[in-house]
């Protein structure tokens, strides 16, 4: 019997993609390979979560406030929404960087369901065995979350075309790769697994 698995789509939401406040270049190319994965997921019966960052307009993650980074997705905004183009509408919606003196919050296992449940919760009710985490972006919140879940006890993949990097540093993407794969995080690319399933 096939083990239960979870698809985690972490945080593509619009001010990651172009002409967001904090976006990564070509970050909307990982739209539509995420979107196939999700096709398969919910026609396979897996859960899908789908992460966002959902900060208070006033937080200590932002540079303003002593943080690092620029202002991005503030709770309601226009740059917090979900790329109109993702299919989310059978997802389990996680947040997380609500609070307001808390710089971390980059791993989707940081946040919480609508009724306040954490994601590790989810996916252990559930009986869920593997995760396969793509998004926004490679070298933080998609790093973290597949990290997250190594350590949690969960087989993990990284679904490599379906993810981007920031890369402050030219090779944040490639570092972040080497990284999640010597945790035990398989990288994966979405073309070969669907090809791979439909034969099979």
């Amino acid at each position: 019997m096939e083990k239960k698995a979870a698809l985690i789509l972490v945080d593509v939401q619009n001010d990651f993609c172009p002409g967001g406040t904090l976006a990564v270049k070509d970050g909307d190319r990982v739209v539509e390979p995420l979107n196939r994965m999700v096709d398969f997921a919910l026609k396979n019966g897996w859960f899908v979560i789908a992460s966002r960052d959902w900060h208070p307009r006033r937080t200590r993650h932002f540079r303003e406030f002593g943080g690092l980074w620029p202002e991005h997705c503030v709770q309601g905004t226009h740059g917090s929404h979900f790329h109109p183009e993702l299919k989310v509408d059978n997802a389990i919606i996680v947040s997380k960087g609500m609070d307001p003196e808390d710089d971390g919050g980059y791993s989707a296992f940081d946040g919480k369901t609508s009724s306040g449940k954490s994601l590790l919760d989810v996916l252990r009710e559930a009986g869920v065995e593997e995760v396969y985490v793509g998004g926004l972006a490679t070298d933080y919140c998609v790093k973290a979350t597949a990290l997250s879940a190594v350590q949690a006890g969960f087989k993990t993949y990284f679904l490599a075309d379906g993810s981007m990097a920031v890369n402050i540093q030219p090779n944040d993407g490639a570092k972040a790769v080497e990284e999640m794969v010597r945790s035990r995080v398989i990288s994966l690319s979405i073309e070969t697994f669907l090809m791979f399933r439909d034969r099979n």
